[in-house]
């Protein structure tokens, strides 16, 4: 039986990215096969439809008498694994079989100095304890079925979790290790040997593997067969053997992805925080119409659809695109002065793409703000057309200026994401034989100039736009 230990129930806060990709639909669960537990285990379900599938989350907490015994508290924790067993088959039952899900239970145990009948009554305090699993003890203490990787129950402490969520911060990275540990699990299982004596230990397990990379990997070689780059990404090579070697500075990479992450997270939740708060503004004025309501509605979820593209980039994915805007204040004066772009690829997903514009300060620079800002849509079809991925299905356009006062120096960012229709093999095949015969008509310097920015007048659109107050330069390695 695993040790319980007094601990600090403030561990770590972090913005909740999950929350985004939450799905409305929690029914009440029963607190079943727990004799005389129920008045004191609080349980409450959260399911997030992610791009790789359906995460389905069940909270436990269960309030204990501080003079509880170590079989007491075990006994109780047994229980609360039972009934999210009886949970984890329903919402299998209710999933469609071709779709891929992970069932997660968060176990947290408070000792409870005054504790009544129930868990709603005041008490006088409360002490949270510190517990882990690990592989021994589904292989020993109470054996799960695991044979699916898919809707099988996983089981975590509190402090596990948030320590997982803390470290990975991304939702597709959380997603990489829910699968590594159910793999580590099964393993385990089949050789009868614990390949982790702890959740917290087959973190840093899943952090030195190559699964951390393994994606953006997958990703590069991909981009690469398109002709889109010509050879791999050098900071990927770097960062990817450092920790296949086991260097000293692959922990050093690590921390600096961590840091991006927190940064990207910071810009993609200020945008959208800004889009709802417009929104809010609107919902002020009282609708005369139901068009108008569900209009809102329309807005809000497009405003949900937009935030999910950004936050749907891994560790490594959120260092390259933070570290491209990073590098800005190293660039020459000349480009600085008339502005320049960056094609950026998502190295989560191979069909999302980035257009970072970065604006010309000079007072008639070809690529400033009063030029490039009202078009960047036409600039997300534009680059549409030209990018040959049947893969496709999203352009982001970010137009970036740097504003420095007395402060520090300011990022503020224009946004426009574009999704993109899947074009058929025929439509493909039309548009690069009109790109190639473009390009043969028109002289060299002329596609140059093309392959940059269009700047045809079109008409204003609202676009969301943010303040983001960053401090440049970022501690990001420039390899």
């Amino acid at each position: 039986m695993p040790e319980l230990l007094p601990t600090d129930s403030d561990i770590s806060k972090k913005i909740n990215e999950l929350a985004c990709y939450e799905q409305i639909d929690a029914e009440p669960i029963a607190v079943l096969a727990m004799s005389n537990l129920e008045d004191n285990c609080q349980l409450q379900q959260s399911s997030y439809l992610l791009p790789s599938g359906t995460l389905r989350l069940l909270n436990g907490t269960l309030h204990l008498p501080a003079a509880a015994s170590k079989g007491a508290i075990e006994g109780a924790r047994q229980a609360v694994i039972k009934s999210a067993l009886a949970w984890q088959k329903r919402c299998v039952q209710k999933d469609e079989q071709d779709e891929q899900s992970y069932c997660v239970l968060i176990i947290d145990i408070r000792l409870d100095d005054a504790l009544a009948n129930t868990f709603k009554t005041n008490k006088k305090s409360s002490q949270q304890l510190s517990h882990s699993f690990g592989a021994s003890y589904f292989m020993e203490e109470l054996v799960l079925d695991i044979s699916e990787t898919s809707g099988a129950l996983q089981v975590f402490s509190w402090q596990d979790w948030q320590a997982a969520l803390a470290t990975l911060k991304t939702p597709c990275d959380l997603w990489r290790f829910l699968s590594y540990h159910i793999e580590q699990l099964q393993d385990s299982i089949i050789r009868g040997i614990a390949t982790f004596d702890s959740e917290k230990k087959l973190l840093q397990q899943f952090k030195n593997s190559t699964k951390l990379f393994a994606q953006a990997i997958s990703v590069d070689n991909a981009v690469i067969s398109y002709a889109i780059q010509d050879k791999p990404n050098a900071a990927l090579i770097t960062m990817s053997l450092a920790q296949k070697q086991g260097s000293a500075t692959a922990q050093m990479y690590q921390q600096h992805m961590q840091q991006a992450a927190m940064l990207w997270s910071q810009l993609s939740t200020q945008m959208i925080e800004l889009t709802y708060e417009k929104l809010e503004g609107s919902n002020n004025v009282k609708a005369t119409s139901l068009e108008a309501n569900n209009s809102d509605k329309v807005a809000a979820m497009s405003a949900k659809q937009w935030q999910q593209q950004l936050l749907d980039e891994s560790l490594f994915s959120r260092h390259e695109l933070v570290r491209t805007i990073y590098k800005h204040p190293k660039q020459s004066a000349v480009m600085i002065e008339q502005g320049y772009v960056v094609h950026q690829h998502s190295y989560e997903s191979l069909g999302r793409h980035y257009v970072l514009i970065f604006y010309g300060q000079g007072a008639n620079a070809q690529q400033s703000r009063q030029k490039i800002q009202p078009n960047l849509a036409t600039v997300a079809q534009e680059v549409a057309t030209r990018l040959p991925l049947e893969e496709l299905h999203h352009v982001i356009v970010m137009g970036i200026d740097f504003i420095g006062d007395e402060e520090g120096t300011f990022i503020d960012i224009d946004l426009w994401i574009q999704p993109i229709v899947a074009m058929t093999a025929k439509e493909r095949q039309l548009t690069k034989q009109l790109q190639r015969l473009s390009q043969q008509q028109k002289p060299k310097q002329t596609r140059e100039k093309k392959s940059q920015v269009s700047s045809k007048s079109t008409p204003n659109l609202k676009l969301p736009s943010l303040n983001l107050s960053l401090t440049v330069p970022a501690n990001i390695p420039n390899d």
